[in-house]
């Protein structure tokens, strides 16, 4: 005679957990998602290449031309890119986590009494972990290539630590698009409508001065426009504060909006 499975209600067991449980269950998932990213180094891939690789394509392909001087457009583009290197990151964040939806691993954590919630937060946390990774990769490779740090290194942690929040944030987005498509195809490619025009409808790569009107009107609400100056401001000692505090709403915000959202979803499917 067999038994049906049965699970905890999520709802239940998020309330009989107390606050240093869910830090627990948050440290060894986060522990978790790191000891797999060992397992596989080849997903730290994008994190050690992508910003060397950008950072080589536009400074030495389009640098001369946009810029007229390689020098003046290096720190014009790579305090931008610690915004973009965050939202790619991010990106890829949703489709790991269709893929654990389709493969079972989650009908795992469904039979554990740990609150929703520390699964995603375990994911998001790891994923900060690569965001370092990639922005000292960024950070270092641009000093070979001549960056100067004109604020020195309080300059570049802040604008480590803007992009690194406001690309946590981002994580969130691409956790619910994880949690609400049918497969991690259809994530990657809703990612990219949503990650193109943001990137490129920005202050990352020119100055918004070149570009015609309706897209200058998109660029100065962009928050990814707001992020490139904030970094570029931080980094070439100019005043920040306005783009700063900007990037901070936007943080929240998007935050505040997306994060019950995506927990909401994963009780759902999990």
């Amino acid at each position: 005679m067999s038994t049906a499975t049965t699970f905890p209600d999520a709802d239940f067991a998020d309330r009989r957990i107390g606050l240093i449980d869910h830090l627990r269950h948050i440290g060894a998932l986060t522990r978790r998602n790191l000891m797999r990213i060992k397992a596989d180094p080849e997903s730290m891939f994008d994190a050690l290449l992508m910003p060397i690789i950008f950072t080589l394509l536009f400074v030495y392909v389009f640098g001369g031309a946009i810029s007229g001087t390689q020098g003046a457009y290096k720190q014009w583009l790579i305090p931008g890119l610690l915004g973009t290197t965050g939202m790619n990151l991010a990106m890829a964040v949703g489709t790991g986590l269709n893929a654990d939806l389709k493969t079972g691993v989650m009908d795992r954590f469904r039979t554990l009494p740990i609150g929703r919630a520390s699964v995603l937060i375990g994911k998001m946390l790891a994923e900060a972990c690569r965001g370092l990774v990639a922005y000292t990769v960024l950070i270092v490779f641009s000093l070979i290539i001549g960056l100067q740090l004109k604020t020195g290194i309080t300059g570049v942690l802040a604008a480590v630590g803007l992009s690194l929040l406001f690309g946590m944030s981002l994580v969130w987005v691409s956790m619910l698009l994880g949690l609400s498509l049918d497969n991690a195809q259809a994530v990657q490619g809703v990612g990219m409508m949503v990650l193109m025009p943001l990137q490129f409808g920005s202050s990352i790569f020119v100055p918004p001065s070149t570009m015609p009107g309706w897209l200058r009107a998109f660029t100065k609400y962009n928050p990814l426009s707001n992020l490139a100056d904030a970094c570029r401001n931080l980094i070439n000692g100019h005043p920040a504060g306005h783009s700063v505090t900007v990037v901070l709403l936007w943080s929240v915000a998007i935050t505040a909006v997306t994060a019950p959202l995506a927990v909401a979803r994963f009780r759902k499917v999990a």
